[in-house]
């Protein structure tokens, strides 16, 4: 693979530029599409290589890959911003918390486990594969780099050791310092979404074991109440499955899934998708705004986390640096 030489028209995604960091091939992992055949123009994936498009003369799909499922196929529709925006939805790590750093140290220290080094650290060029997406698949490419032959199993069990051990210690008032910190004018932008009537969504890929006490924390910090109470849906990727526990989906269909976004917007507050044009997504993660972007809405990445990195910028309506610019965009 390598990056992109030319500039590619994807229809209803728009023109994507050789510095976008996307990653030009020849055909789908899965060998479905291949480039001059079968109507297909050009294939490209993302910077991550965790989601491959497939331009065709008037439309195209999306690919989204994974190393412990099924690929999956979606039409990426037309996103268009239409005012007065009706809704917006909010990723939690990275956009409303700063917890990222705390999620990649649990994954760190699992693979530690796994491999009985306590003295483990990540490179830097695995950040964008250890954040933004679902635990089993930030665990399994640790498996495949690091200790090929462990199994996904054993590390999902290291994975909730270490979250339950720290999670509580962190709900005692002790754990890791600046494990959940509000985001910078994050309270500000709430509240003025609130008093204008606009529907509020938070959506995470995270479990709800360790993404709802970020919530409760980040809430009390910032003396805002129950977050139950001041969202209008919240949703996360559920329970885990586990030997003696009923688990619920969520591991194999998070972010870049769209199936998060849709099910917030549409059966959480009520916004058909004949109105999406309405409704705006924030994200800081490449998987995060590919999830927007897939689900139909207009995807607004925010600074701060790995868009750049992972080579996602490209799919985002609006990049900005702070929720103030991101609200002269709402009001238009």
């Amino acid at each position: 693979m390598m990056k992109l030489s030319k500039s590619i028209n994807f229809p209803n995604l728009g023109v994507v530029n050789p510095d976008s960091g996307f990653l030009t091939l020849g055909k789908t992992s899965d060998g479905l599409y291949e480039t001059g055949k079968a109507g297909v123009l050009d294939i490209a994936a993302t910077g991550d290589n965790k989601v491959e498009f497939i331009a065709f003369e008037k439309n195209t799909l999306a690919c989204v890959k994974s190393s412990v499922s099924y690929p999956a196929y979606y039409p990426v529709y037309p996103v268009k911003l239409e005012r007065p925006v009706k809704a917006v939805l909010m990723d939690l790590d990275g956009t409303t918390v700063r917890s990222e750093d705390f999620w990649v140290w649990i994954i760190q220290m699992s693979v530690a486990s796994l491999l009985k080094n306590n003295r483990f650290e990540f490179e830097e060029s695995d950040m964008p594969f250890v954040s933004g997406h679902s635990v089993s698949e930030h665990l399994q490419y640790c498996i495949d780099k690091y200790c090929p032959g462990k199994s996904l199993e054993e590390a999902r069990n290291y994975y909730f050791e270490h979250t339950h051990r720290e999670m509580e210690e962190i709900m005692q008032g002790r754990g890791k310092d600046g494990a959940f910190t509000p985001t910078e004018g994050v309270k500000d932008f709430l509240l003025e979404l609130k008093s204008t009537g606009i529907k509020i969504g938070l959506v995470t890929s995270g479990l709800y074991e360790k993404a709802y006490p970020e919530i409760i924390s980040a809430f009390k910090t910032l003396n805002m109440g129950d977050p139950k109470e001041f969202y209008d849906a919240i949703i996360s990727a559920g329970f885990p499955l586990r030997k003696g526990s009923v688990g619920t989906l969520g591991e194999l269909s998070p972010k870049p899934h769209p199936w998060l976004y849709s099910e917030t917007c549409i059966v959480g507050l009520g916004i058909g998708f004949n109105e999406r044009n309405c409704v705006l997504g924030i994200e800081d993660s490449g998987a995060g705004v590919c999830s927007v972007r897939l689900a139909g809405y207009t995807t607004v990445g925010i600074t701060g986390g790995n868009i750049i990195e992972s080579g996602t910028k490209a799919l985002c309506d609006y990049f900005e640096d702070s929720f103030t610019d991101i609200m002269k965009i709402i009001k238009g």
